[in-house]
């Protein structure tokens, strides 16, 4: 679809309510491509981006393209609903939404999302990882875990020997 299903709020802000395509069913669109056609102009310093909102929840960023990267797959985190979702008996329901607006380049977080999520599950892998290895050497003392001093020492060492011996091993923390 293009921009004219969305309608707009202003010069350089869309919304499309997701009501109109799929209802409630909004959170099973997982992944948007979004592109810039050729005779689409945007300043160098000037990003499209690309926001969701569940109903009731704020706007989360999802990405954003530019004249240098005018075209991306986006990841479509759906936050939780949250909020009061009617107020009266005879509102209108509130709807899922994506925003698109026309920013500052400089302004916006990573335009890498996807690697960055990547960096966050292979993160808390790692911590998993780490927490049950020293699980496995703690005891009890009251409400405290007591747990050996040089267990980040040993944990740390047969990280790094797994990595070294397999290299697929690391690439199970990134699925």
């Amino acid at each position: 679809m293009d921009i004219s299903a969305f309608a707009q709020i202003d010069t350089f802000h869309w919304v499309l309510d997701m009501n109109t395509f799929v209802g409630e069913a909004y959170d099973q669109i997982r992944e948007i491509c979004i592109f810039l056609l050729n005779n689409f102009t945007l300043p160098p310093d000037k990003a499209l981006a690309v926001y969701i909102q569940s109903p009731g929840s704020p706007f989360l960023f999802c990405g954003a393209v530019t004249v240098s990267r005018p075209s991306a797959v986006l990841s479509m985190p759906w936050p939780e609903p949250g909020g009061q979702l009617q107020l009266t008996a005879d509102a209108a329901p509130i709807s899922a939404k994506i925003g698109v607006s026309v920013e500052d380049l400089a302004s916006l977080p990573s335009l890498d999302v996807a690697a960055e999520r990547r960096i966050e599950r292979l993160a808390m892998k790692v911590g998993e990882n780490l927490f049950n290895f020293m699980q496995s050497f703690c005891g009890v003392d009251g409400s405290k875990l007591i747990v050996p001093m040089d267990i980040l020492d040993r944990w740390f060492k047969k990280f790094q020997e797994k990595a070294k011996r397999d290299p697929e091993y690391l690439k199970g923390f990134i699925l």
